[in-house]
């Protein structure tokens, strides 16, 4: 009898830095099967130094926000576990529910599949923000800055933003 002899997986992961002080972000493939494994057993927010990566990150500390697996399935906070679990999510807890404009109750409940906080190797994705900025600049994340696009809408924040006093009209 024979055996059929599977292919090799190529394992890979998606890595979505953000920066929240410039407002940009990259997405970088890594194939390396040592940088994937750095971030297996480590949490959502986890901090790390960004030289234990790789060089090129030497200064810098990152933050892990979250990921996916590999069919979807996002990380949830609080679910202490690597694997996939279903909870009873309401709406407002997470953000793979949201309650229907057909349910009319409040406190509507239901049923979703969740990745716990702990990476492992069934990630696909994960998401970080750069917490410190290290020496060097990364090309496309440090070395510009996009401007916010919408302003305030409250009148008290528009005077506070412009310096304008109480008494004077902001439409």
């Amino acid at each position: 009898r024979r055996v059929k002899q599977r292919a090799p997986v190529k394992m890979s992961l998606k890595m979505n830095i953000a920066n929240p002080a410039t407002g940009q972000q990259k997405v970088i493939e890594l194939e390396d099967e040592q940088k994937i494994k750095f971030f297996w057993d480590r949490r959502i927010a986890e901090e790390f130094h960004g030289a234990d990566l790789d060089a090129e990150y030497k200064g810098y500390i990152f933050k892990i926000t979250g990921g996916n697996d590999t069919e979807g399935f996002p990380m949830m906070q609080g679910v202490i576990t690597a694997d996939r679990v279903k909870k009873l999510l309401e709406d407002g807890v997470h953000p793979c529910y949201h309650r229907n404009k057909g349910q009319k109750r409040k406190g509507a409940r239901r049923r979703k599949s969740v990745r716990g906080c702990i990476i492992s190797g069934d990630n696909s994705q994960v998401n970080i923000i750069i917490v410190k900025q290290g020496e060097q600049h990364l090309e496309g994340l440090t070395d510009s800055s996009i401007p916010n696009r919408l302003g305030p809408k409250r009148a008290s924040k528009i005077r506070k933003l412009w310096g304008l006093e109480k008494e004077e009209d902001v439409r």
